[in-house]
């Protein structure tokens, strides 16, 4: 019983009995005279129970029903296991059709002992950088390698790109590892479905900034360049890019917590979608794209885009490859990993290069391969060397010695016991016989 209630189940007391007046009685329990009459009626013919709230003991109309409950509770420990309660409301809402407030299923998990892995922490004090006022203007980048498939498939490397101004996400693909391939493709996402932005965020991984910095060619050095560029870098280059290079992962802070959110929400997702392979997850990310920049994204203050148009699909394509340089040799021919290719034209036709020349060679994201002669583009096609007929047959070799090479314990490798040099001379020739491979 709350103090409030004993106070006043003590003065009904002292009133039923004579002790107290009405008017006493209301001053003390700060009512009016006409309330007090009513619950001195009440007490003297119901007994002091009349004094308890009508609603004690019964369930709200609104409560949550408990098999609603349960079913809460159950996917919290299960399916949407590491799931935010903002997160799982959304998803019941869309999957199980199932309208509860993020706020109700806190204390439902609350009251089941199920901790919160998303508790929020104390802020830090921090000096907040302003978003960019347009999208486009910066854009940031980074990889996470994760259990995004949990225990249905091995680690992979998230990639991902978002925009500064409108926390908008760009791109994402999977990839094995870190790797030059992953930022291409989000890079393709980008400059197809947005455009290409001024200027680019990351951080000092080697796959941006090559740490070879004062090996630099002799054309690059007349050419003005002041550092050797990087796959990535010349991309960037090619594409008319400002890149900004990343001080600490706090300056990026923008990607960072996106990948934080991406770890929480779309691993579940993909369990929800029972994903459990490289290719199906990424050929997942399009339609989960599209919903988190519908739940997440802001608008920018200034409407009007930064984006600059793409180049060409032929020229982003050649833009958006691996490029490495070869020379030519002096039958027109050059080696990539192993084999030998022809360069040909758009008619099929052979083409002669320089002896020594050089040519470059670019793998395109889709797995093809294509040249780079003199600033035009051309086809590479295998050059297979004629076999020869007797490549099968062994080669003769000359005859080895038959002679027997002489045991370990043959008397000529036995030292001689005795004097070195008898004196007899017939004994001094039969020794010196004997003797005479030592």
């Amino acid at each position: 019983m709350k103090p409030k209630e004993a106070r006043r189940v003590h003065v009904m007391e002292l009133l039923v009995a004579g002790k107290l007046t009405v008017s006493e009685a209301a001053q003390l329990l700060g009512l009016s005279e006409r309330q007090v009459k009513r619950l001195k009626k009440g007490v003297s013919e119901q007994g002091i129970g009349f004094l308890a709230h009508k609603n004690r003991g019964r369930k709200p109309k609104h409560a949550l029903p408990e098999e609603v409950r349960h079913f809460v509770v159950r996917l919290a420990q299960e399916e949407l296991k590491g799931a935010s309660c903002v997160h799982m409301a959304e998803l019941l809402t869309e999957f199980y059709g199932i309208t509860v407030s993020d706020r109700t299923i806190r204390r439902v998990l609350r009251q089941a002992r199920i901790a919160n892995p998303h508790s929020r922490k104390a802020p830090r004090k921090r000096r907040c950088r302003q978003r960019m006022p347009k999208a486009g203007l910066l854009v940031q980048a980074d990889a996470s390698p994760f259990a995004w498939l949990e225990e249905r498939g091995p680690v992979f490397a998230l990639h991902g790109v978002i925009d500064d101004a409108t926390s908008m996400v760009l791109g994402l693909h999977f990839r094995p590892t870190e790797d030059l391939v992953g930022y291409l493709h989000i890079f393709r996402q980008m400059a197809v479905n947005h455009g290409i932005p001024l200027a680019f965020y990351s951080d000092r991984h080697s796959l941006f900034f090559s740490p070879k910095k004062d090996k630099l060619s002799i054309e690059e050095q007349l050419a003005g360049k002041k550092v050797a560029l990087t796959q990535l870098g010349r991309v960037l280059e090619s594409l008319g890019i400002n890149h900004i290079p990343a001080r600490s992962p706090q300056a990026k802070g923008r990607v960072e917590r996106l990948f934080n959110t991406l770890q929480h929400r779309l691993r579940i997702e993909l369990r929800l979608a029972g994903i459990s392979t490289f290719e199906e997850a990424n050929a997942f990310l399009p339609g989960f794209i599209r919903r988190f920049n519908a739940r997440f994204a802001v608008a920018p203050q200034d409407p009007e885009p930064a984006f600059r148009p793409a180049p060409p699909p032929e020229i982003l394509e050649q833009i958006l490859s691996i490029q490495e340089e070869r020379k030519a040799s002096l039958g027109s021919t050059i080696s990539y990993y192993g084999k030998t290719y022809q360069l040909v034209d758009g008619q099929g036709r052979t083409v002669a290069l320089s002896p020594g020349s050089k040519v470059t060679v670019l793998r395109h994201l889709s797995g093809s391969i294509s040249a780079l002669y003199q600033g035009k583009s051309f086809g590479l096609k295998e050059f297979v060397k004629p076999v020869p007929l007797n490549t099968t047959q062994d080669k003769e070799q000359p005859p080895r010695s038959t002679s027997p090479k002489p045991a370990p314990d043959h008397p000529w490798r036995r030292m001689p016991v005795g004097p070195l040099r008898p004196r007899d001379p017939v004994e001094d020739y039969f020794y010196r016989r004997q003797f005479r491979h030592y």
